[in-house]
């Protein structure tokens, strides 16, 4: 087994994951940040980071730290760690192919005493039974014997600079005693808060997806008390303020479910447990529920419009924010899309603005432009999709400015007082 002192560390995606690892690894140990994407290396090689999740002072901290996106420069690591995306497919399923080639890419790579840590969000399972196999066939090495293997699930939160990487206890996991001592001692060098090393590598990843499936079944209840309530005419957060004077209310708010972790890490524990002959009833309808919110949006601003007699057909939308969450450049499934969509199904016209997203990016994923300067007095109606403290800042004055005199403000995200806009979720 290999010891720290020797330690030579590829990091296989330099996304919001990797980078931040690269960067802490990179203060001690020489390590080498591998991406397929040539422009996001030169990019980083540049002292740039568009995530923003790291800044050009502590890229320049990480002294030991290169980046590359040529294969021949991993060839002196001998510890792999494994942070690239794990996505679904258009049917939900999970999509194991980033895995698999990076896995595939390593097998030519690692050498007799070499180990192989995977962060990606995973089904349990899926490292020892998929990934693990295609290493043996590239590689010609014997798992366990030749070479070892550790999973370490990721708990980045995009956009958050409370935590962070070395503030929130990490929890490791080996494929032998020896290599989940090592995995452990390893997290231990950058991880200030401590780590947790768990019982198995399949313990690690059933933690691991369920931290996000039950805040996915959390908010799809608190989803569908949002719409009773509204039937009702009372209005949520007035109810949840109220029930969260109790000291174990969990407090959680209603909204759209979108991102790379909640809106999909279920479906890889739905896959697994339909796989072994159990249909899960609950994580799936609360998928299905929160899933249906950008409709259920779009339907309560539509009523809203036709009860002030503001014409559907034609009408122009205003939709501030598109990132899946507030103060975060990340798109990656965002929900907000679907709002969009849902719009543009009624030949509703529809402006987006967003200080946080990359036109680029909105572009090439998809399709949308953004607006760098609404219109004042433009719009019929406005949505409030993100929390972008911009967005508060700019105050519901210039907000309800940039609409028609008869026009709706829809807050999503109780930015504002209830009195001060026409509907809230």
């Amino acid at each position: 087994m290999l010891s720290l002192q020797k330690t030579r560390i590829a990091v296989i995606g330099l996304g919001y994951v990797g980078l931040p690892l690269a960067v802490e690894f990179g203060k001690q140990y020489r390590v080498i940040g591998f991406d397929v994407n040539k422009t996001r290396v030169d990019e980083l090689n540049s002292g740039s980071d568009s995530t923003l999740e790291v800044s050009k002072e502590q890229l320049l901290e990480s002294n030991l730290l290169c980046f590359s996106n040529d294969v021949e420069s991993l060839k002196e690591s001998n510890v792999f760690i494994v942070t690239v995306p794990t996505p679904i497919d258009k049917h939900k399923q999970p999509d194991l192919d980033p895995l698999l080639a990076a896995s595939e890419m390593i097998g030519t790579l690692i050498k007799k005493g070499g180990i192989v840590i995977y962060e990606s969000t995973v089904y349990p399972g899926a490292t020892e039974d998929e990934c693990i196999p295609v290493i043996e066939k590239s590689s010609g090495l014997v798992f366990n014997t030749d070479f070892f293997a550790g999973y370490s699930p990721e708990r980045i939160n995009p956009g958050d600079k409370q935590h962070r990487l070395t503030n929130i206890l990490k929890v490791t996991s080996g494929s032998t005693e020896r290599a989940a001592s090592f995995v452990d001692d390893l997290y231990s060098s950058i991880i200030l808060a401590g780590t947790y090393k768990a019982s198995s590598i399949k313990v690690a990843e059933a933690a691991k997806v369920i931290e996000n499936t039950q805040r996915d079944v959390n908010i799809a209840l608190i989803n569908e008390l949002s719409i009773i309530f509204n039937k009702l005419n009372i209005d949520t957060l007035d109810v949840l303020e109220a029930a969260g004077t109790k000291w174990n209310f969990l407090p959680f708010r209603p909204g759209l479910v979108g991102g790379h972790c909640i809106g999909v890490d279920p479906f890889y524990l739905t896959h697994k447990a339909q796989s072994v002959g159990y249909h899960p009833e609950m994580i799936l309808a609360g998928r299905r529920l929160n899933d249906s919110m950008g409709k259920y949006v779009v339907s309560q601003l539509l009523k809203s419009m036709i009860r002030k007699q503001i014409a559907v057909q034609g009408a122009r939308v205003l939709v501030m924010g598109l990132t899946f969450k507030e103060n975060c450049p990340d798109l990656r499934n965002s929900k907000v899309i679907d709002i969009v969509s849902e719009l543009g199904d009624y030949n509703i016209n529809v402006d987006i603005v967003d200080p946080w997203c990359s036109e680029d990016e909105s572009r090439r994923e998809y399709g949308l432009s953004i607006l760098k300067t609404p219109k004042q007095g433009h719009y019929d109606a406005i949505v409030i999709a993100v929390a972008h403290s911009e967005f508060s800042l700019i105050g519901i004055d210039k907000i309800r400015a940039l609409g028609k005199k008869r026009s709706i403000v829809y807050d999503l995200k109780h930015i504002f007082p209830k009195s001060l806009v026409d509907i809230r979720l």
